[in-house]
């Protein structure tokens, strides 16, 4: 039997994985700490979402100082997006709290999977360039009107990649939805976020999954009041998956950068892939 040392270290191991992980892909952290908590250590999932909350926030924190500094992330989409997510994560966190006591919480479970695995798939099949071309895709209004759009200096290949949203009005949506999800799951739903600006707005995919990294803490923090509120954020598990999530979401920062987006894509592929079915699960047989 392990004692509380041994579980808060255990804790803090899983955690680094899950910061790095979480950077790397724009998911952030709390989807893998969320099933471990619950599975490995025994931990009432209310609870394990709590703490997740927390990690998700210092994912965000950790990684998304780098990004901006790089100039990859863009903040002016990001800010504009979490007006959806905020807001569907508030909602998502109050559903979440009636769902676990009223013993359906398996459907969220059981949809998200599927949601993810579909994704992944559809990801699969498409190898878009790295720099999009506006007018093959048609421009949007809301997108000129609030600048939606920029340049990163990409390191990997050498060149400098511009870039402008398109079909903004379906990235809000798929933004609420991504909000939902946050708070239904106390994750931060950046596959849906990534999906959002990769696959709908055709943002290039170093700066889905940057401005993702930035969106996910806002979002998280939207919703942990509601948990907090509930007493389902416990400080004595929180503070080791927090502090594990900066670390590893620091060394995710340094990879990312000298990476090459192909490669990421293939990660976030798999990563879809497997937390996908792991969703399915978790809903159909626990």
């Amino acid at each position: 039997m392990l004692g509380i040392v041994g579980y808060v270290v255990l804790m803090l191991l899983v955690s680094i994985v899950a910061g790095l992980v979480g950077s790397l892909v724009g998911i952030g952290g709390g989807i893998i700490v969320v099933p471990v908590l619950s599975l490995f250590f025994g931990l009432p999932v209310p609870y394990a979402i709590g703490a997740s909350i927390v990690s998700v926030i210092a994912t965000s924190s950790g990684s998304a100082s780098a990004y901006v500094r790089d100039r990859i992330t863009n903040l002016r989409i990001g800010m504009f997006l979490e007006i959806a997510t905020a807001s569907g994560a508030v909602l998502g966190a109050i559903v979440s709290l009636y769902l676990f006591k009223s013993g359906l919480d398996w459907v969220v479970f059981t949809v998200f999977g599927i949601v993810l695995v579909m994704s992944g798939l559809d990801l699969m099949r498409k190898n878009r360039p790295v720099a999009l071309d506006v007018e093959a895709h048609g421009r949007s209004a809301l997108a000129e009107r609030l600048k939606l759009k920029g340049e990163y200096h990409d390191a990997a290949i050498g060149r400098t990649i511009r870039y402008e949203a398109v079909r903004v009005h379906f990235g809000l949506l798929v933004m609420l939805c991504a909000g939902v999800i946050s708070g239904l799951l106390g994750i931060g739903s950046g596959a849906l976020k990534v999906l959002g600006m990769d696959t709908m707005m055709k943002l290039p995919f170093k700066v889905s999954t940057t401005t993702s990294n930035f969106m996910i803490g806002v979002t998280a923090a939207a919703s942990t009041s509601i948990f907090y509120i509930g007493g389902y954020v416990n400080a004595l598990v929180a503070a080791p998956v927090a502090l594990g999530v900066v670390a590893g979401s620091y060394v995710g920062t340094k990879i990312l950068v000298r990476s090459r987006p192909n490669s990421l894509r293939l990660v976030f592929v798999v990563v879809l892939l497997v937390l996908g079915l792991e969703m399915i699960q978790r809903g159909l047989f626990a």
